[in-house]
């Protein structure tokens, strides 16, 4: 079968740094569904791992977000059947998405949505688990839950930003506050959802004293948690909390926080998958996403779509997203017949 790899860590700009490659067809596990993949997104952690060593020998198949027809199930499958068209976003110990064919947990599927086309399906999945994970699972919000409460995300026109954006106000009922900068951003948050935008590249307290919001009761720190930790300290409210997807750079002082008996949390979708915690939460959270968007309640993120998939389209996701100035998320479909 087609599939897009590496074998070492490369800058993007290098003739190698993704490769297209044959790889054997994989063979589903008893838990497995085996995808014929039809169309995938790229995330920030694809361009991490690519940077990272791969076992002597051998290729790593990145991707995370997929869309795409069931093929085979093994012995043990419950929920699903051949032809089932369906979403997920896997797990990072195993081959991704780049690839023809994949095995997939389906404790870690869903049906997808039937008002999406396989492509803007492909576009939500890591982004809408991470964001639902951190505002229910991790800030404990609640739907019906969060009248007069508010949320501030800092990096709101990004993957997850513009997914949390959609969620927080359609379906748990937030007030949205979020981080912009460019025109075109602070647009797309607007239509995503957000009450109220705050330019990044200035003090946020004195915009959010001005929103009349000085305090939010979650944070949801999507990019530079050092850079904003000082802030989100001040601008979290008493019992709130601060939920962070990206690392620090350094250790943080969580001693701001005591006064407020505030929290701070992370949120790393793919734990569950790598400590086989809880796994069936996924594929619910997913079918519950597909309900909220064959109501039009939720929209796809997808921003732009870069052809089929293979290496040198996959190398031009790569390198936009590594500018850090990508909005939404960018979607690869189909695959080419030579």
């Amino acid at each position: 079968m087609k599939a897009i790899g590496f074998n070492q860590p490369r800058t993007i700009d290098d003739v190698h740094a993704l490769e297209d490659i044959q790889l054997d067809l994989p063979s589903p596990g008893p838990r497995d569904l085996l995808v014929s993949v039809q169309a995938v997104s790229v995330n920030p952690i694809d361009t991490k791992l690519r940077q990272r060593p791969v076992d002597q020998g051998g290729y790593r198949v990145l991707g995370f977000d997929a869309a795409g027809v069931v093929e085979a199930v093994g012995a043990e499958v419950k929920n699903f059947q051949r032809g089932d068209r369906v979403w997920y976003a896997g797990a990072l110990q195993r081959q991704g998405s780049n690839a023809q064919y994949q095995c997939v947990d389906e404790r870690l599927v869903a049906k997808k949505p039937d008002s999406l086309g396989m492509q803007e399906a492909a576009a939500l999945p890591l982004t809408a688990l991470t964001a639902w994970e951190a505002l229910e699972d991790q800030l404990g919000f609640r739907p019906g839950a969060c009248e007069g409460k508010s949320l501030l995300v800092i990096g709101g026109a990004g993957g997850v930003g513009s997914i949390a954006i959609q969620l927080a106000a359609r379906h748990f009922g937030l007030t949205v506050i979020a981080t912009a900068g460019r025109e075109t951003s602070n647009n797309w948050c607007q239509a995503m959802g957000a009450d109220h935008i705050v330019d990044y590249r200035k003090d946020l307290l004195p915009q959010l004293e001005l929103l009349g919001h000085p305090q939010v009761d979650g944070i949801l720190v999507t990019q530079s948690l050092d850079d904003y930790w000082h802030t989100a300290c001040k601008a979290v409210a008493p019992f709130g909390g601060i939920c962070a997807i990206v690392d620090a750079r350094a250790p943080l002082d969580l001693n701001p926080l005591k006064p407020k008996s505030a929290r701070f949390c992370w949120e790393f979708m793919f734990t569950r998958a790598m400590f086989a915690a809880e796994m069936p939460r996924q594929g619910q959270i997913l079918d519950q996403l597909r309900t909220l968007v064959d109501a039009g309640t939720i929209q796809s993120t997808v921003s732009e779509g870069l052809g089929p998939i293979n290496a040198n389209n996959l190398k031009t996701a790569h390198r936009k997203l590594e500018s850090g100035q990508t909005i939404g998320k960018l979607v690869l479909a189909g695959w080419e017949n030579n």
